[in-house]
This record gives C-alpha cells, sequence and structure tokens, in this order.
C-alpha cells in the first residue's frame, strides 16, 4: 500500500492529473458518500483515488446485490474497503452480510455428521419444506415439542418415519437436526445398507472409530434401514449393540424406513442363517422403545424435483 512519502516526488503534471482525475470522481455519488465517511482532507484522499474509485464501485454493488451467487465484486463476498488509519488510509477485505451468513451457516452444519449420505442434505431447511400437507402436520407438532423437550432435558423420543419411496423423510428429519445444530446440538445421518457395508471393509483400519462415533452421538438418524442386505453379524453384532446403548444411555434415534414395524420386523427374522424371529423381535421392541412411529405418504418428490 502506497503511503503519503511516495508521493513527495511526483512531478507537478502527474500530481495535477492525480487531483483533475479526483476532482471528477467526485461527481460520482458513491464516490462521495465513500470518501465523506472517511473524514479525511482532499489531499490525502486524492492520492487514493484510483483505489477509492474501486471501493466506490464495489460499495455500488453491494447496495443492491440480491445475494453471493450474484456477488460481482472482485473477491466474492468481499467488499474492497477503505479505512481511516490516523491520518492516512488502508484498504482491507470486509466480508459482506451474505458471506458472514454463509460462513456462520457452514459452522453449524458442521455439527452434522454424513456416512454415505449425500452432502446437500446438510442445506436441509423446515423453511423449504411444504406446509400445505396435511401428512406432515402431525409430524411437524411433533418435531416442535421434541425440540421443546430435547433443550428442557427431558430425553423425548426420536421418530421412527415409514412411508413409500422419495417422499422426504429423510429431509425433514436432517432438517430437524439442522435446528438443533443452530444450539450445538451434534448429529449424525447413517445410510444404513452403505454403513454396514463400510464398516465391515474398515476392520483393520477405522472401525472403532466409526461405530464409537455413531454409537454416542447426541442425535442419531439411521436411515433406510430396512433395506440393506441383512446378515446376523449386522443385525446382532452392529444394530442390536448400537440400540441397546443408545436405548440404556437416552439418546434420541431416528430411523427411516420404506417398512412399518411389521414388515421391519420380518425383514430383520429372515438371515444368511435362517429365520429368527426372537432375535428381530428383539430389534423391533428397542426401536419402539426408544421412537415414536409416523406414516408419510405422498408424490415421489424426487421425480418431480419438488419441495419436499
Amino acid at each position: 500500500m502506497k503511503k503519503i512519502g511516495d508521493f513527495v516526488k511526483m512531478k507537478d503534471s502527474e500530481w495535477n492529473d492525480l487531483k483533475q482525475n479526483y476532482i471528477k470522481q467526485l461527481k460520482n455519488g458513491n464516490f462521495v458518500e465513500l470518501v465523506n465517511l472517511l473524514n479525511l482532507e482532499d489531499d490525502v484522499l486524492m492520492r487514493y483515488t484510483s483505489s477509492l474509485e474501486t471501493a466506490a464501485e464495489e460499495f455500488r454493488h453491494c447496495k443492491n446485490c440480491p445475494g453471493l451467487s450474484n456477488c460481482k465484486n472482485e473477491v466474492k463476498g468481499y467488499l474492497y474497503t477503505p479505512k481511516k488509519v490516523e491520518n492516512d488510509v488502508m484498504f482491507e477485505y470486509v466480508a459482506c452480510s451474505y458471506q458472514n451468513q454463509k460462513e456462520k451457516s457452514e459452522a453449524y452444519q458442521k455439527n452434522m455428521m454424513l456416512f454415505e449420505t449425500p452432502s446437500t442434505i446438510r442445506e436441509a431447511s423446515f423453511q423449504n419444506t411444504n406446509r400445505d400437507d396435511r401428512n406432515r402436520l402431525e409430524l411437524s407438532k411433533y418435531f416442535k415439542e421434541f425440540i421443546d423437550q430435547y433443550e428442557s432435558s427431558k430425553n423425548p423420543k426420536g421418530i421412527y418415519l415409514h412411508g413409500n419411496f422419495g417422499t422426504g423423510k429423510t429431509y425433514l428429519i436432517a432438517a430437524l437436526f439442522n435446528e438443533l445444530a443452530k444450539k450445538n446440538v451434534k448429529s449424525a445421518i447413517v445410510y444404513v445398507p452403505e454403513f454396514l457395508r463400510q464398516l465391515k471393509a474398515s476392520f483393520q483400519t477405522d472401525y472403532n472409530e466409526k461405530y464409537d462415533y455413531i454409537k454416542t452421538v447426541p442425535l442419531l438418524l439411521l436411515d433406510d434401514i430396512g433395506a440393506e442386505n441383512l446378515t446376523s453379524w449386522a443385525r446382532d453384532e452392529i444394530l442390536g449393540t448400537l440400540l441397546q446403548y443408545r436405548m440404556e444411555e437416552n439418546l434420541p434415534t431416528f430411523f427411516t424406513s420404506n417398512l412399518d414395524l411389521k414388515q421391519l420386523e420380518e425383514h430383520f427374522s429372515s438371515t444368511n442363517s435362517g429365520v429368527e424371529k426372537l432375535k428381530a423381535r428383539r430389534i423391533i421392541e428397542r426401536i419402539s422403545y426408544m421412537s415414536r412411529e409416523f406414516k408419510l405418504t405422498s408424490k415421489n418428490r424426487r421425480v418431480e424435483k419438488d419441495k419436499v
């Protein structure tokens, strides 16, 4: 950054050009508004005419900017800003309100860990859900009740949410997790079929780290349970142990599935070891104890690319 001393050796012609350019810029309302905020003598300000012109142009962009995607500034989300330092000027890039909001959003979204789940689910929000769907009214009421009880340390139950494919089951619970993430509550969303496969493949690496995290995380969603290729190991050693621990520790656990609980029990009763109804019943009893069952049926919104 140039200091006043850098201009001492300027020729008269150069100084006159600088002065004339400064006077020309004073016809620009945004330029005038900016230099008035600095409250410095013109002899000081005119030395920075070019930089002030750039700052004024970015200042103009920001006045009518509808959002980050439309940012016209050189550094997206930041405003080239002059700052008075004693009797001089320095320039710095200052984040705009949209950028601050984005950074704040990204910070709270880190509270939600995703396992084999699309990262776009981090954007889930109640604001982007259909509010005129009567099928969701009871569910929305319970979400509010859950948040109130959770914040009061009353150990509310999670939800077992089932229904046809593409109805937005995962999105709705992710929206709930995001609301609590803003309050610094950590959560995890686990796509069960792929997670079980990845977990089995990680025996020699980070198996314990992965499993312990989902076992102890404050809020957990087991997404698409019942769609996995079931084995006795997955049912008894992984899901059974996981649910038992979370039940004993009163850790809210959520589930989404295309199957109702009766159908899920049938699914859990058949493995490569044969039909084991008692072990399947134990899993269902834990799920029933830990969650409240809701059914969600509507059009396939993934096909329609509509709001969930």
